[in-house]
C-alpha cells in the first residue's frame, strides 16, 4: 500500500545511571569512591534509503525507541552506550515536528538527521570526590532522552511530472517511455497512487512521475488530487497528457492547470509541454489540428503521440530531455529552528492546588537526581535555592505545605532554612 504521510512517536534512549561504589580490596586502606559513569542513550536517526518509495513500513506501528545507556559499575567501569535506532525513509521525506515546523527535508540517499538525541549518562560517585568530601555518597541518574511526536511527509522527488485527467493515458505513456510497469486499464482512476519511472539515455536518467487523480476541485480534496498534488511540488517541470479523442480536452487541460495553480501558484509557473495522446483513434486525428492551434495560441509546446502504438514517442522523449535541461533545480525546504531559549531560565506557573516549575536545566537536574538518596536530595535543594527557584515560588504565592511539581515529580514546599 502506498503511504505518503505518517505520525510517529520517537523516543531516544535514556542515559545510564552512575554507580555509587567504593573500593574494598584487601590491603587497600582508604580505597575511596570508584563508581563509574553511566552510558549515553542511543539517538533516533532518520536515514534516506535509495530503494524506498513509500512510508508504508510505518503504517502499523507508531512508537519507536532507541536503546538506553547501561549503568556504571564499581572499579570505575563505565556503562555501555545505548544503541542508536536508525529508521529508513524514502528520498523526499519531509520530517516535521508535531507543531508542523520542518526539522529536515531529506532528499539524498544516505542523508541523515537526528530526530531525537539520547540522554547523557549520569556521573558516578568517583566524579564527585573533592578535598573536602573524599567519600561522596552521591551519584547521578541518567539524563532522559528526547522524545515527541513527528510527522513524516513524503513528497516524491521527480524531474518531470505527468499531469492530466483520469484516463488520459498517463500510465500507458509512462510504461512506454520508462522502465515503470504501472497498472493500466480503460476506466478512470486506474492509477490510485503515484508511479515513478526512469527515462534513460546515454547512461543518464530522468525520473518521471505519474501524478493521478487530478480532477476539478482536487486542491480541496475531491477525487485523489489533494493526496498527490503535493508530490507535484518536487517536479522540476511537467508533461501534460491530453486525451485528444475527448471533445472537452482543452477545457480539461485548463482545469488541471487551474487546480495546480490553486494548490500552489509557484508550481504552476514551472515549464511544461503538452502531449496530445491517442492519435491512433480516428476521432483524435480529426480533432488534432484544432486542438493544437488552441494550445499553441495559448503558448504551449505541443506533441502529437499515441502511447498505445508508439507514434511520436521519440520526438516527445527528445522534448522531455530538453525540458529537463531548462528546468531549474528545486531547493529543499529550509529547516525551521526552534527559538533558542536560555537553558538556565525557568518559570513558575500555577497548577491545580500548587505550582509547576518549568525550565530545561532545572528539569534536567531533577531528572538526574537520585531522590532515594538523602544527600542527593539535599544537594538538589541547595541547587534550587541557589538558582532562585525558592524565591520565585515565594513571589508566586507558594505557602508551606503546597505541592510543587517538576517533571513527573511532586515536592512539598517548606519555607525557611529547613526547606
Amino acid at each position: 500500500m502506498f503511504v505518503d504521510e505518517v505520525r510517529v512517536y520517537l523516543k531516544a534512549g535514556d542515559g545510564g545511571s552512575g554507580a555509587l561504589s567504593f573500593r574494598r580490596e584487601k590491603y587497600v586502606p582508604h580505597g575511596g569512591p570508584d563508581g563509574g559513569d553511566g552510558g549515553r542513550g542511543g539517538d533516533v536517526i532518520l536515514r534516506v534509503a535509495a530503494g524506498e518509495t513509500t512510508l508504508s513500513a510505518y503504517r502499523g506501528r507508531h512508537h519507536y525507541r532507541a536503546g538506553a545507556g547501561g549503568g556504571g559499575a564499581g572499579a570505575n567501569r563505565h556503562g555501555k552506550d545505548g544503541e542508536d535506532l536508525v529508521l529508513e525513509v524514502p528520498p523526499g521525506t519531509v520530517v516535521r515536528r508535531d507543531d508542523g515546523s520542518v526539522v529536515r527535508d531529506l532528499r539524498v540517499p544516505g542523508e541523515t538527521v537526528i530526530a531525537a538525541r539520547g540522554g547523557r549518562g549520569g556521573r558516578g560517585n568517583a566524579r564527585f570526590a573533592t578535598a573536602r568530601d573524599r567519600a561522596p555518597r552521591v551519584a547521578e541518574r541518567g539524563e532522559p532522552g528526547e522524545e515527541g511526536w513527528f510527522i513524516l511527509e513524503l513528497r516524491l522527488v521527480a524531474d518531470i511530472g505527468l499531469l492530466g485527467l483520469p484516463n488520459a493515458g498517463k500510465s500507458t505513456l509512462l510504461s512506454r517511455l520508462t522502465n515503470a510497469r504501472p497498472k493500466v486499464g480503460d476506466y478512470p482512476f486506474t492509477t490510485i497512487q503515484p508511479e515513478l519511472g526512469i527515462l534513460e539515455r546515454d547512461g543518464k536518467g530522468l525520473v518521471l512521475a505519474d501524478l493521478p487523480g487530478l480532477i476539478e476541485g482536487a486542491h480541496e480534496g475531491r477525487g485523489l488530487g489533494d493526496l498527490f498534488l503535493r508530490h507535484a511540488s518536487r517536479c522540476r517541470a511537467f508533461l501534460h497528457v491530453l486525451d485528444a479523442s475527448d471533445e472537452e480536452a482543452y477545457q480539461g487541460f485548463l482545469a488541471v492547470r487551474e487546480e495546480v495553480r490553486l494548490y500552489d501558484p509557484e508550481i504552476a509557473e514551472r515549464p511544461y509541454v503538452v502531449a496530445l495522446n491517442k492519435l491512433d483513434l480516428p476521432v483524435a486525428r480529426e480533432a488534432e489540428s484544432a486542438l493544437r492551434l488552441r494550445l499553441e495560441t495559448a503558448g504551449s509546446q505541443v506533441y502529437a503521440i499515441s502511447a498505445a502504438s508508439g507514434q511520436g514517442l521519440p520526438e516527445l522523449a527528445d522534448a522531455v530531455w530538453r525540458l529537463a535541461a531548462l528546468a531549474p533545480q528545486q531547493e529543499p525546504l529550509p529547516a525551521e529552528t526552534k527559538e533558542r531559549q536560555d537553558p538556565t531560565a525557568f518559570r513558575v506557573v500555577p497548577e491545580g492546588d500548587g505550582f509547576r516549575v518549568e525550565g530545561v536545566t532545572v528539569e534536567r537536574r531533577v531528572a538526574m537526581t537520585d531522590l532515594d538518596s538523602e544527600r542527593a536530595v539535599k544537594s538538589l535543594q541547595r541547587y534550587l535555592r541557589r538558582k532562585g527557584v525558592e524565591a520565585a515560588l515565594k513571589r508566586a504565592g507558594a505557602m508551606t505545605g503546597q505541592s510543587v511539581r517538576i517533571r513527573e515529580h511532586e515536592f512539598e514546599f517548606i519555607e525557611g532554612d529547613d526547606a
